[in-house]
């Protein structure tokens, strides 16, 4: 266990750890020199030879001195050896959380992530102090309790002199503390070795391959090659291409389980293709590195997370170097301003863990200001309006408009206005491939499996299709009953 321990280790806590198991031995063995010096100096008091009793008590006195000394210095280098090691778990576990491809917390690891960095680094972390220094103490009077077993033994049989046996007895009291504390002592090895299995476990997992020198895209268009994807099951995507166009609005439709998500999943590089390529402005992903993907795309899923602070923090984290005004204004183009508004405290206002205060369609909302606030040139958005009221749904029906203007903008589209207005449709087919696509007036005329699509979906909506006069697409409008 020290072995591993030692593996993460800064040089500082390294040397501190070692120093702390070298003292601990040091003062383990003073103890032990200190009782079994109880014998002579009995015997020299039974016998009543003062000559003999004030050597031994000097020297008792001496180990006592300077076992006491070693104790102190033990605990202060144990408290510093325990400090150094918990900063260097939380810096360890930190740069892993970041180099781990963003796939990896698709499950919900907060949990785990927690345990790590709160409960399990603090036993880890408080090993040299107190575990430790009783693993060592505890096999030091170990050895020593073979010798009470055996000095009884021998009394019983007449072998042994009355002040060995006191002192036997002496040790017999002494050992009974470590023995008793074996099972607290269990107990916290068990955790510190799950906590430094874990972690073991993290260091395992294979990080998305990055260039030594990140290219340069020429344009904010994305192209998708003959992309193979599953989730370590059968493909969700089979030989998708298409390409997404620079600077403008491309609307994803197709059924439920099609694969949606995923493309948009691949697009910000949470993961990495099973085979095809998928590149921004020419250059495979892999080639860009996560940290150019990271800066070029600002994805807005429907899972929003948000931290237990205010209303303006969870906005702000989208780009911590601007201003409180320029927060504030990008929150309000994403229409957060309302919901500031509606919330005791305003801006200041906390919206619970999770975002447990504010409904889907608001954390939605607010993680659209924060995408705004990064200002990156590709937005990713899957627009899950079937669970939002009308108010949401609006309010982010008025925010893609106002992406859409200077961005290339990728749309899970739901809503009927932002299919309809798109400069390119994909639908998919729920095979893994892509049943058509183009413009919405041009698969409106191909009269195919979109066109189907459309008009199922403008009956449920209650809309009415209304003659006009010939233009570049035809024109829809929801009516009342």
């Amino acid at each position: 266990m020290i072995r591993r321990l030692l593996r993460y280790c800064s040089p500082q806590a390294r040397r501190l750890l070692v120093v702390e198991l070298v003292v601990i031995v040091v003062t383990a063995v003073l103890q032990g020199v200190a009782f079994l010096m109880l014998v002579p100096l009995l015997r020299a008091l039974f016998d009543g030879d003062g000559s003999q009793v004030r050597p031994w008590l000097t020297a008792l006195a001496v180990v006592g001195a300077g076992y006491v000394v070693a104790h102190w210095f033990a605990s202060q280098i144990g408290m510093k050896a325990s400090t150094a090691l918990l900063d260097s778990l939380l810096t360890r576990l930190g740069d892993r959380l970041v180099a781990l491809p963003v796939s990896w917390f698709g499950t919900d690891r907060s949990g785990l992530v927690a345990g790590i960095a709160t409960q399990g680094a603090m036993f880890v972390s408080s090993t040299p102090y107190s575990i430790v220094r009783l693993v060592i103490t505890g096999i030091v009077q170990l050895s020593l309790t073979v010798v009470l077993v055996l000095g009884a033994y021998l009394a019983v049989g007449g072998s042994v002199d009355v002040a060995t046996l006191i002192a036997l007895l002496v040790l017999g009291v002494r050992f009974n503390e470590p023995i008793v504390g074996a099972g607290d002592l269990g107990g916290g090895i068990s955790v510190a070795r799950t906590t430094l299995g874990q972690l073991d476990e993290l260091a395992a997992v294979e990080p998305l391959p990055e260039p030594q020198t990140p290219g340069t895209p020429a344009d904010w268009g994305i192209t998708f090659d003959a992309v193979t994807f599953g989730y370590g099951g059968s493909p969700v995507l089979r030989d998708l291409s298409f390409t997404v166009p620079s600077g403008r609005m491309t609307a994803i439709v197709g059924p439920s389980g099609s694969g949606k998500t995923t493309i948009t999943k691949l697009m910000a590089r949470f993961y990495d293709p099973e085979a095809g390529t998928v590149s921004l402005g020419g250059v495979p992903l892999p080639e860009l590195g996560t940290a150019v993907v990271e800066a070029a795309v600002a994805p807005v899923f429907q899972d929003v997370y948000l931290f237990d602070d205010t209303i303006l923090n969870n906005v702000w984290i989208g780009n911590p170097e601007l201003s409180r005004d320029e927060v504030v204004a990008a929150a309000t183009r994403a229409r957060v301003d309302e919901i500031a508004a509606r919330l005791p405290g305003g801006w200041e206002a906390r919206v619970g863990e999770g975002g447990s205060n504010l409904s889907g369609g608001e954390r939605q909302r607010v993680s659209i200001a924060r995408a705004l606030l990064k200002d990156a040139p590709v937005v990713l958005l899957d627009e899950a309006t079937a669970a939002l009221d009308i108010g949401n749904e609006l309010a982010i029906g008025q925010v893609v408009d106002e992406v859409r203007a200077d961005r290339t903008l990728v749309v899970v589209a739901h809503r009927l206005q932002t299919i309809m207005t798109a400069d390119l449709i994909v639908m998919l087919d729920g095979e893994g491939g892509i049943r058509e696509s183009g413009t919405h007036a041009e698969l409106l005329a191909a009269d195919g499996a979109y066109a189907r699509y459309w008009r199922e979906r403008v009956d449920a909506a209650g809309w009415q299709l209304a003659a006009t006069e010939p233009t570049h697409s035809s024109r829809h409008e929801r009516t009342r009953p």
